[in-house]
């Protein structure tokens, strides 16, 4: 078993059922994951907590390259919004997607 925390959004999204892709770097921590793990999302917010099965793992070079193979409502984003590789910025640098890469997550509530 996995543990992530995430902001109070994203972690609605999920358990919502719209997003279904979990999008990091690709660094040591998740170079352990594997299909069939699960993965337990804690929302800094509230402490709530979310269990996932990992279906489906998605690397990738940068997020510019994930993004292009996904439809923007499962990473996260909404019918009005637009989706921008850039919004990943803000969690991990250009240098640190060229020196990782990055993971999209693909995952499925545990009901």
């Amino acid at each position: 078993m996995h543990e992530m925390h995430l902001d109070h959004e994203p972690f609605l999204t999920i358990k919502n059922g719209s997003k279904t892709i979990e999008l990091r770097l690709f660094d040591e921590k998740r170079k352990k994951l594997k299909v069939n793990d699960l993965l337990v999302f804690t929302d800094q917010s509230n402490g709530e907590k979310l269990t996932t099965k990992i279906v489906a793992l998605h690397i990738y070079p940068s997020f510019n390259e994930l993004y292009k193979r996904f439809d923007p409502i499962s990473l996260g984003y909404s019918n009005e919004e637009k989706a921008d590789p850039g919004d990943m910025e803000k969690y991990y640098s250009r240098k640190m997607q060229e020196k990782n890469g990055v993971i999209g997550i693909e995952i499925a509530l545990i009901a």
